[in-house]
């Protein structure tokens, strides 16, 4: 099991941000659905303020987003990953972070 420091994990979730943006540009995603979810979260990397475990989901609801708009545009066998990050996402949620992303 790796465990990472929160600054470490801000190191990721900017990566990820900075990866999102680039695939958004390249198949003309503007303001796709695959990113309502990290969105409604309201949890960037330059909020340095926040816990540890909002960055956390973060992380894992961007990603998903990640593996999801790669699978809808041709890169196949990327639903297991969409779906694994989603379940892994679900388990540092609070109940009100739940019903956010319901809406």
């Amino acid at each position: 099991m790796i465990i990472m420091q929160k600054d470490e994990l801000i190191q990721l979730h900017t990566f990820l941000l900075q990866l999102k943006t680039h695939l958004d540009d390249m198949v003309d995603n503007n303001g796709g659905v695959e990113f309502c979810s990290y969105d409604k979260l309201d949890v960037t990397p330059y909020q340095v303020y926040k816990s540890k475990r909002e960055h956390k989901l973060a992380v894992f609801t961007l990603s998903r987003g990640i593996a999801t708009l790669l699978s809808n545009n041709n890169c196949p066998g990327l639903e297991k990953v969409s779906s694994r990050l989603a379940q892994m996402s679900e388990r540092f949620m609070t109940e009100k972070e739940k019903e956010l992303i319901k809406h």
